[in-house]
């Protein structure tokens, strides 16, 4: 029989969770713990003295004593050990766990000391007498009592445990409340649900139970979540602290989190209690649900990745921290006016944020401008910053539950306030409008998703933002590291770093400004302790697209930053020396600083410099960087490039978005197992000719249609066939992603039809066809493409030769939550990107993890989905990564497909009107301009578009493949990325929470 750990503050009874029992009881452990299972029918407390024989002594000094006297029928434990909060609680739930009876408790008090006397009892009512089962129980009193309380807060902050807060003093007095305080895990029963959710109407949003509205209903759905998530967050950090493994710390500007509600309560494994509760307090869940906002503090595939790691590090169990920006105002709203796009500000928060906790004790300074001043300490030289200006870093917190696990991560967003030392001396000086003045600049920081940054003002934002939010998370790092170490030796075994692309590469320079001029460390040894717990993972495809800070900007916000990345590129530089001797093209490729007329850091060469890995999307990314973007690198380093394939979680893309998918998967395998081992997903292939799944399959897939062309219909009022095939592209608006390819293709297909007599408009496929995306606010192109869209769908959806035949609708401001009603309703997705030119495309995961069949170039990870699912299972097209560059040299000799040139001569010619407006489109791909190649491509993407209508029209087949690509999935979940990660890169083991 094993014993069991009993971490500090972790020990309360679930009613849903049975905990495993050390003693022989005649009867099992009742997990309900009734009144009889745990009471204390007296509570003495006295002031004499006892001394006490040592049985066991625990680290921090506690006697446990434990005796079975003849004359009594209970097992007397004794305890003596310094008065500290929340002992009493912490020793009393040791048995309560186990399932013992307190009988009788006694508090006596030697002066700092106090002696415990628990008279106990087996849940029988008798006294333990097994000798092994009595050293389990001290045991797991030794482990509790000798943990840590897992505060959250800076050194100076008091955070105590949870229950009453006992001063010496007091103690007799209170130490029957204590008793009475202490309580059990929430409870989810339908009656506790509805209590917690009228008492946050009442006393949260602060409206009369007997008054209130669907948002309001919603706001304290989400409150009585969140008390649920916070225990369990709460204990898997207190948890953390007392194991001490190893963490990761993932740096990213972008979490594109979406809606949480949904998520929660299905990994916290309570939706059906919750949508039940609701249902008799007179609410629909998915009513209340619909009335969160999208929290989108990101753009694109980048920004989902993240989000969709942190659900896979919770779920895996991993010791993890996620750190970004609080942005006021996230991703603009995207509004449509005559086919226009127009940006409005995302005010996200205007309603408040039910999901996030603020920290305002957790605050730290950050520093901007200023000098750097050398003076001499013990001997030897120095580097001072001085800084002009500082502001403050406070934290919000937002847990991440794991599903199938009590582990519940934190994601720590940092919001930027005014510095209460520069605040206080404008209010001093009666200063007021500087004072207000110092708000808003420091504001500003964390205001605006992606400033725009053409100007220097937009480039120093930038810059600022990335900082901020490193160097708050950095000090945040540190000062929870040496919370529990004294040596920086121990650092690289404790904290790995990982930086999501280049935007956090900053925070290397800051490590080693941190090591070397607040801790003292020579430069080897921190740059040594640096490149040992930094890895990176690069999105970006084109060398261009790689982030350089101008020098002069660098100098003048972080003055000791330039100082430092200067030394770094020096001793680069000495090192590459050695092995390229005078190669200078090489060496300055390799530099970190680039030459030219705007003297620059290329942040990316920074990281390669000194990130232990550097992790590619995809196996074509990682070729790409290797043979293209950091060819010299790779050539030096080879074994520091790896292939992690970004993967997307199946719990949102699944299990929250297509409820009915879900309940699919899991009766045709028998289990539910594949939520967390997304593996056996591919057990669904030796079914995919089972003429009952298809039913089912086809019955899901409709119903799905359904709901989408309701969201259709009430948002654009155009009325789409659920038998036509809803043909999808839905992803940022981009030359390179080739919208204007599939519009293209779209007038091919009108025009075909408009020429078709009546018998041959009968053997049409009929299509929707859906678009959805943003465009930069400055990139015009993009601007024009959603307004081509738009033009197009005008002309097709009002012409009454057509039908429904074809239907043409472009969904405005698309965001996680819009995906996630898009994607289960869709048959066919378009990946359409010029080969070379994508990194990885999550995209047509999700796609593929609901059955969508996708059409696509052999771009990203859609060359590793075609050899999980299978080439013919999906329809390929268009020009291959290694033809590219030759066909781009062909320039204006690259002539496109008649069929191209006729559809581009209809668009020029004004045959959807804006003639002179979308002209400069449509140069954009005639006469040695069409760099994306859309066409030389047109040709292949029309032959597929025909191979899909044909599999269309063969219902069962099309079925068929459909199942198959949910079953090929799996590889692409980001549990999957995850472990390797871990493994391969970060070096952590999971660290699981017990009960």
């Amino acid at each position: 029989m094993s014993s069991i750990s009993l971490p500090l503050l972790t020990l309360r009874s679930s009613p849903s969770i049975p905990f495993p029992s050390i003693i022989n009881l005649s009867r099992p452990f009742s997990t309900s713990l009734s009144s009889n299972t745990f009471h204390h029918s007296q509570l003495l407390v006295s002031s004499s003295t006892t001394s006490n024989q040592a049985v066991t002594e625990t680290t921090s000094n506690s006697i446990i004593n434990v005796q079975n006297d003849d004359a009594l029928d209970t097992t007397l434990f004794i305890i003596r050990t310094k008065n500290r909060i929340g002992l009493l609680q912490i020793i009393t739930r040791v048995f309560k766990v186990l399932g013992l009876r307190i009988e009788k408790a006694i508090v006596e008090f030697e002066g700092e000391f106090f002696v415990n006397k628990f008279y106990v009892s087996d849940s029988n009512g008798k006294k333990i007498e097994k000798v092994e089962y009595l050293e389990k129980i001290q045991k797991a009193l030794v482990e509790a009592m000798d943990g840590d309380d897992g505060g959250g807060g800076p050194p100076s902050v008091a955070v105590s445990g949870r229950g009453v807060v006992v001063r010496k003093g007091g103690l007799k007095a209170k130490a029957e409340k204590m008793f009475g305080l202490m309580d059990g895990f929430l409870k989810n029963d339908s009656v506790s649900l509805q209590k917690d959710i009228l008492d946050h109407v009442e006393f949260t949003v602060a409206r009369s139970r007997f008054n209130f509205d669907d948002f309001e209903a919603y706001q304290a759905l989400a409150h009585s979540v969140r008390d649920r998530l916070i225990e369990r967050w709460h204990d898997t950090h207190q948890y953390f602290k007392k194991k001490d493994p190893k963490r990761i710390y993932f740096l990213s500007l972008e979490f594109l989190m979406g809606r949480s509600l949904t998520n929660s309560v299905i990994n916290l494994g309570i939706q059906d209690q919750y949508a039940d509760a609701l249902t008799q307090l007179g609410f629909d869940f998915e009513i209340l649900a619909e009335q969160e906002g999208d929290a989108a503090l990101g753009n694109g595939g980048l920004a989902r990745f993240a989000a969709c790691q942190m659900d896979s590090l919770a779920t895996l169990d991993y010791p993890a921290w996620g750190y970004g920006l609080r942005y006021q105002y996230g991703l603009f709203r995207q509004i449509i006016v005559d086919g226009f796009q127009h940006e409005q500000p995302d005010f996200w928060l205007n309603f408040g944020n039910p999901w996030e906790i603020e920290r305002v004790h957790v605050s730290y300074p950050v520093k901007f401008y200023g000098t750097v001043e050398e003076e001499v300490l013990n001997g030897k030289k120095c580097k001072i910053w001085i800084p002009g200006e500082s502001v403050e870093a406070v934290a919000y917190d937002n847990p991440i539950p794991g599903y199938g696990t009590r582990n519940a991560i934190n994601l720590r967003l940092w919001a930027a306030k005014p510095s209460d030392q520069y605040d206080m001396e404008s209010y001093t000086t009666g200063d007021y409008i500087n004072a207000i003045v110092n708000r808003q600049k420091a504001e500003t920081i964390s205001n605006v998703l992606y400033p725009d940054d053409r100007s220097y003002q937009g480039k120093e934002l930038r810059l600022k933002q990335q900082y901020f939010f490193v160097s708050a998370s950095l000090q945040d790092i540190i000062r929870r590291f040496k919370d529990l170490h004294k040596n920086f030796d121990e650092f690289p075994e404790k904290i790995a770093l990982q930086i999501n692309d280049t935007h956090p590469s900053i925070s290397i320079a800051e490590v080693m400004r941190v090591l070397v001029d607040e801790e003292h460390l020579d430069w080897s040894k921190a740059w040594g302790i640096a490149c040992r717990i930094f890895s990176v993972t690069i999105h970006a495809v084109q060398p261009e697209g790689l982030e350089k800070i101008p020098v002069d900007l660098l100098g003048s916000v972080l003055p000791r930053h330039l100082e430092i990345i200067y030394e770094i590129n020096f001793r680069l530089m000495e090192e590459l020396k050695k092995s390229f001797d005078q190669d200078y093209d090489r060496l300055s490729r390799m530099s970190i600083i680039e030459e030219g007329a705007v003297k620059s850091i290329r942040m990316a060469n920074l990281s390669l410099a000194c990130c232990h890995t550097v992790n590619g999307v995809s196996r074509v990314h990682l070729e790409t960087l290797k043979t293209r973007v950091f060819k010299d690198f790779y050539e030096l380093w080879p074994l520091k490039f790896q292939c992690k394939t970004n993967g997307v979680t199946q719990r949102r893309w699944i299990v929250v978005s297509n409820p009915s998918l879900c309940s699919i998967i899991s009766k045709w395998l028998g289990t539910e197992a594949w939520i967390r081992n997304v593996d056996l997903i591919a057990g669904l292939r030796e079914y995919a000719k089972d003429p009952d799944l298809h039913t089912e399959w086809k019955n899901m897939k409709k119903v799905n249609k359904m709901r989408l062309a309701e969201y259709i219909e009430t948002l654009t009022s155009v009325k789409v066939s659920l038998d036509a095939m809803f043909d999808v592209q839905i992803k940022r608006i981009h030359e390179y992603k080739r919208q204007l390819l599939n519009i293209l293709g779209i007038i091919h297909r009108y025009d075909c039809i408009k020429n078709m007599d009546e018998s041959d408009k009968r053997r049409v496929v009929p299509r929707v066809c859906i678009i959805g995306g943003k465009a930069a606010p400055g990139y015009e192109v993009a601007k024009k493409i959603i307004k081509l869209c738009h033009a197009v769908a005008d002309k097709v959806n009002s012409d009454p030769d057509i039908g429904d035949l074809l239907k043409v609708v472009f969904i405005p401001d698309y965001n996680v939550s819009v995906a996630e009603l898009v994607i289960p309703g869709s048959d066919l997705s378009q990946h359409l990107s010029t080969a070379g030119h994508e990194a990885s495309g999550t995209g047509c995961m999700k796609f593929l993890m609901n059955g969508c069949l996708l059409l696509a170039t052999a771009d990203g990870s859609a060359v590793e989905i075609a050899e999980e699912i299978g080439e013919p299972n999906m329809f390929l097209f268009g020009a291959k990564v290694d033809e590219v560059p030759a066909l781009r040299e062909k320039g204006t000799t690259l002539k496109g497909s008649l069929q191209f040139a006729r559809v581009v001569r209809m668009v020029r010619d004004g045959y959807f009107g804006f003639k002179d407006y979308f002209k400069s489109l449509c140069d954009t791909v005639e006469d040695g301009g069409d760099f994306y190649l859309l066409g030389h491509d047109f040709a292949s993407y029309l032959e597929a578009q025909a191979a899909a209508d044909r599999a269309f029209v063969d219902q069962e087949k099309w079925t068929q493949m459909s199942i198959l690509s949910t079953a090929g999935s799996g590889k692409f979940s980001s549990d999957r990325t995850i472990e390797e990660y871990a493994e391969q890169s970060w070096g952590i083991e999971p660290c699981k929470c017990p009960f």
